[in-house]
C-alpha cells in the first residue's frame, strides 16, 4: 500500500536541496525562479511550515478559478503553514513560467506583519480560488517580488528586514484590492455560485433535512459548494453584504414566513419543521430579523 503521508518542508533550504538549486541567500525568506523549469521530482502531497505566495503563467494542466482556466494572464494563489499542497504525479509541467516566493514565520517574529498576516483571508483559499492578475496587475507585483529579492541578495543591514517586511505588505494588500475586483469582475462566475447556493438552501429546506439534520452549518454550505468557508464569506460579503450565516438565516426567514402565512401550523410546529429544537431560539431569531414575533407576523395578514 502506498504511503500517503504528506511530506513535510521545514525551510526554504530544503526546497532548494529538494530542487536541486543552490542553497538560498537568505535562510528564513527566498524566491525562486519556476520560469523554464522541466521534470522536477514530484513529491506528492507536501505539507510546508512555511508561508507561499506563487505566481504562475502558462501552465494549462491545471484548473484554477471557478471553472476551467480562462486567463492568459498570471495566476497567484497562497499558503499559509500547515495547508497540504497536492503534487502534480508527473512534477512541474512544461513551459512554465512565474516565481515562488516562501517566507519563514521566524522572518516575520517582532513585526506588525506577523500579527496583520492573518487578517488576509485567501491564505485559507483552495487552489480553484486562485488570484487572476491582468498584465498591469502582473507587472505591478512582480516590480514588488523584485524589490524583495535585490533586497535580500544584498549586504544585509539592520534595515534590511523591515524593508522587506513593508514589500511584503504591499504585496499582500494589492492581493487584497486584486480578489476584491474579482469577486465583482467575474459577474457570471460569481453568479452562479449565487445561484447554486440559492437552489442548495431551498432543496435543502423543501426537504427533511431541517428535521433530520437541523440547520445546515457554513461548514456544510462550503462543502457542497466545492468552496472554502473563507473564500465564500467574503464573495457573499462582496456581492450581497452579509455573511453566509446572515445568507442561511434570510433565507430560513423566507421559509418561516412562508409557513406562517400558508399554513396553520403552530409557531413551535413550525420551528420544529425549521430545525429548531426549541421553538424560543426560533422565535428569538425571528424577532432578531423582523423586529416582530412569528405571531405578529401571522396576525398582520389576518
Amino acid at each position: 500500500m502506498a504511503n500517503t503521508t504528506p511530506y513535510r518542508i521545514k525551510s526554504i533550504t530544503e526546497i532548494h536541496r529538494l530542487m536541486e538549486l543552490p542553497r538560498p541567500h537568505h535562510p528564513l525568506i527566498g524566491i525562486i525562479d519556476v520560469t523554464g523549469m522541466e521534470n522536477q521530482p514530484s513529491f506528492g502531497n507536501i505539507v510546508s511550515d512555511l508561508y507561499a505566495v506563487v505566481l504562475k503563467r502558462g501552465c494549462n494542466k491545471l484548473l484554477y478559478g471557478q471553472q476551467q482556466f480562462d486567463f492568459d494572464e498570471g495566476v497567484m494563489g497562497f499558503m499559509a503553514p500547515g495547508q497540504i499542497l497536492r503534487g502534480e504525479k508527473k512534477g512541474v509541467p512544461s513551459k512554465l513560467e512565474g516565481w515562488m516566493l516562501f517566507i519563514h514565520p521566524d522572518f516575520l517574529w517582532n513585526t506588525t506583519l506577523a500579527k496583520n498576516i492573518k487578517k488576509y483571508e485567501y491564505f485559507d483559499y483552495s487552489v480553484n480560488e486562485a488570484l487572476f492578475l491582468s498584465d498591469k496587475e502582473e507587472t505591478l507585483i512582480n516590480d514588488i517580488v523584485k524589490n524583495i529579492q535585490n533586497e535580500y541578495e544584498s549586504n544585509m543591514d539592520r534595515f534590511s528586514k523591515q524593508i522587506i517586511v513593508s514589500h511584503l505588505e504591499n504585496l499582500l494588500s494589492y492581493a487584497e484590492r486584486f480578489y476584491n475586483r474579482q469577486f465583482i469582475t467575474r459577474e457570471k462566475s460569481n453568479h452562479q455560485i449565487l445561484d447554486r447556493l440559492e437552489k442548495l438552501l431551498s432543496d435543502y429546506f423543501n426537504s427533511d433535512d431541517l428535521v433530520t439534520k437541523g440547520l445546515p452549518t457554513v461548514q456544510y454550505i462550503s462543502e457542497e459548494l466545492n468552496l472554502s468557508v473563507s473564500y465564500l464569506s467574503r464573495l457573499l460579503k462582496t456581492l450581497t453584504g452579509q455573511s453566509t450565516q446572515q445568507f442561511i438565516h434570510d433565507k430560513l426567514i423566507e421559509k418561516a414566513k412562508e409557513k406562517l402565512t400558508t399554513t396553520e401550523l403552530t409557531v413551535s410546529e413550525i420551528a420544529y419543521d425549521l430545525g429548531f429544537e426549541h421553538s424560543q431560539s426560533f422565535s428569538k431569531l425571528f424577532k432578531t430579523k423582523t423586529n416582530v414575533s412569528p405571531l405578529e407576523f401571522r396576525q398582520s395578514f389576518n
